[in-house]
């Protein structure tokens, strides 16, 4: 079996009414893409709740799937037309034969080095280092596969600070990632908390798949987090981390630290500013675009 990709050129004021009509006349699905992705006219989209940003790319490709035997030449004729466009835009198609979509999913995700010590190793693979301290993850609904520059920075952190016996509370958990990583690098006891329900079911499965259940818990964020921890770790957004600075610091015990990420880089400044109120916070280090600051208390409030 194999099915018809095109993909249509328009602009971001019209993209997502012609993925509507697309979707609307056929099309099995619909994606809008930055038309000039991979160029150096690439438009890069970062945003969270509370930001004001420009929605959509100028130059905007609608991506629609059809089955093979669609008619095309009709169904574009119309979806164009509702869409508020006076011709077809430019388009391009391309023939998707039928593939086994599992394994080619699987293909794409390889073992992480996080460093010597430390990787994140899809179930479905052989970890290149046995001796290592292997976490075995697997890419799913909640976020967290240790790929993410955020991930990343927050686990190298981890993997140079953490001397085995903490306790660490994960602020938005997500997959359990720095958790259960915490909880292999020697924590004695570390607790997630998440907004999201799935990304709780899915922390609570990969702290059982890496034997970390007994020095584990993942709730709902409903339920209240309790007590200080040596460290506390929140790899969320920059609004929610604003909001959450006096919650997040009063959960830090004296001598211990606060590990944050999801931070722009141009947003390092105000965080640092903002978290340094309630403990010394400086930058710890950026990758791509994203920061990781580190606030530590010190062993005795003054």
């Amino acid at each position: 079996m194999a099915w018809l990709s095109v993909r249509l050129i328009t602009d971001a004021a019209r993209a997502e009414a012609l993925a509507d009509a697309l979707m609307e006349h056929g099309a099995l699905t619909a994606s809008i893409e930055d038309a000039d992705a991979g160029t150096a006219d690439e438009e890069p989209q970062f945003g969270e709740p509370g930001m004001i940003t420009q929605p959509g790319w100028k130059r905007s490709a609608v991506v629609a799937l059809f089955d093979a035997d669609a008619d095309l030449a009709t169904t574009l004729d119309l979806a164009a037309g509702e869409a508020g466009l006076d011709t077809v835009p430019a388009f391009t198609t391309e023939t998707v034969e039928e593939q086994n979509w599992v394994q080619l999913t699987q293909s794409q995700f390889d073992p992480i080095p996080i460093s010597g010590r430390l990787w994140i190793v899809p179930s479905w693979h052989e970890a290149p280092d046995p001796a290592a301290v292997n976490l075995i993850l697997d890419p799913g609904m909640a976020f967290g596969t240790g790929s993410h520059p955020t991930t990343r920075l927050c686990l190298e952190w981890l993997e140079a600070n953490l001397k085995g016996g903490e306790t660490l509370l994960d602020y938005g958990c997500g997959s359990g990632i720095l958790a259960i990583a915490a909880a292999k690098l020697g924590a004695a006891r570390v607790v997630g908390v998440d907004i999201d329900p799935q990304a709780v079911d899915a922390a609570i499965a990969n702290a059982e798949r890496n034997a970390v259940s007994d020095v584990s818990h993942f709730h709902d964020s409903a339920q209240a987090v309790q007590g200080q921890f040596d460290v506390v770790v929140a790899n969320i957004l920059s609004n929610p981390l604003k909001m959450l600075a006096p919650a997040l610091a009063s959960h830090v015990k004296p001598g211990g630290w606060l590990v944050l990420s999801g931070i722009l880089a141009e947003q390092a400044e105000e965080m640092v500013a903002l978290y340094s109120i309630y403990l010394p916070t400086t930058l710890a280090d950026s990758r791509e675009g994203w920061v990781c600051l580190a606030g530590h208390r010190p062993p005795a409030d003054t």
